[in-house]
């Protein structure tokens, strides 16, 4: 029988939390009346995890599991269950229960009125500090800048989207990869449905502050060229008040005949040059490495093991 929904959720680490979330996500599949799977994507946890998800899918057959040959990283997990996932309309959502299982019937209700993906917008997250909500605001700002597509603000990638979606996702195989921007550069017609959203139900966030400011350069540098820009406009107002500063010393010695001794001066301008070249050349930098990865065309992932049945598997 042909699946209709497929929810998708990586998972790193979560031994804790993952019984919980399954029992709520089947009771969610079960209210939803039509074919299901429920599809967790074991991103190299060093736990339990993925032998829970293998108890899960032996128990039922909605069930299904893949462990990754390593950690490659939250954005890869998501792509890979996408790979995977055969439903008519593809649920992605996180799996330590700040992504309500609940919510899914919602997000469905769009799905039928047309729309191709339906995101979900985070009116408010418990227990969540005020220096990480400041982060998100800042990148949120910084990227729609000059971004090609809009990112919402406070977007999380707890999303459905449509088969004819994800086959369009599917083709993008970018190696830095930001979903929430991808999704919203594939177009089609797009909604979103709004949650608060609750603490986590046990263990700790996996995205530490290293995490957040690689997931932010990852992102700006996948969508927009401001920082480049940002360089260069900083390279030419250096450089004409350069000239202005030129301009007045020159006044100065031949109108006025004043001779200013300024090593002190003169010593801080090549410091302050040296900065900024260093800074500029950190820039380039960034945009070049993601050009020497794509170009190493390497395959996303690796699946190492998988529990439950796929199709194409004989039964």
């Amino acid at each position: 029988m042909a699946v209709k929904y497929s929810i998708v959720v990586p998972v790193f680490n979560e031994e804790s939390v993952i019984d919980e979330f399954s029992k709520r996500a089947l009771e969610v599949m079960g209210s939803l009346r039509e074919p299901c799977e429920l599809i967790f994507v074991d991103d190299g946890s060093t736990d339990a995890t993925f032998r829970k998800a293998s108890a899960l899918a032996s128990k039922s057959a909605q069930v299904k599991a893949i462990r990754l040959s390593r950690n490659f990283g939250h954005q890869i997990a998501i792509t890979a269950g996408m790979d995977a996932a055969t439903g008519e309309a593809v649920i992605v959502m996180d799996g330590d229960l700040q992504h309500p299982p609940e919510l899914i019937p919602d997000m469905v209700k769009k799905w039928a009125e047309g729309f191709h993906v339906v995101n979900t917008n985070r009116m408010e997250t418990e227990g969540i500090p005020l220096k990480k909500k400041l982060f998100s605001k800042i990148f949120y700002k910084l990227i729609n800048i000059d971004s090609e597509v809009p990112i919402y603000p406070d977007a999380a990638d707890f999303r459905l989207m449509d088969r004819s979606a994800v086959e369009a996702f599917r083709q993008l195989r970018e190696q830095d990869r930001f979903v929430r921007g991808l999704t919203s550069w594939i177009g089609f017609r797009q909604t979103s449905v709004q949650f608060n959203a609750p603490e986590r139900h046990s263990g700790e966030s996996k995205y530490t502050l290293r995490k957040m400011v690689k997931f932010a350069v990852n992102g700006i540098t996948s969508f927009t060229t401001l920082p480049l820009k940002a360089v260069g406009i900083f390279g030419l107002v250096v450089a004409a008040a350069s000239f202005v500063y030129a301009a007045f010393a020159l006044y100065e010695k031949l109108v006025l005949g004043i001779t200013v001794e300024g090593w002190t001066s003169l010593l801080v301008g090549i410091l302050f040059l040296g900065g900024v070249q260093l800074i500029s050349i950190g820039v380039l930098g960034a945009y070049i490495a993601r050009i020497f990865r794509q170009v190493k065309n390497r395959p996303l992932y690796f699946v190492q093991e998988r529990a439950g049945q796929f199709e194409g598997d004989s039964k």
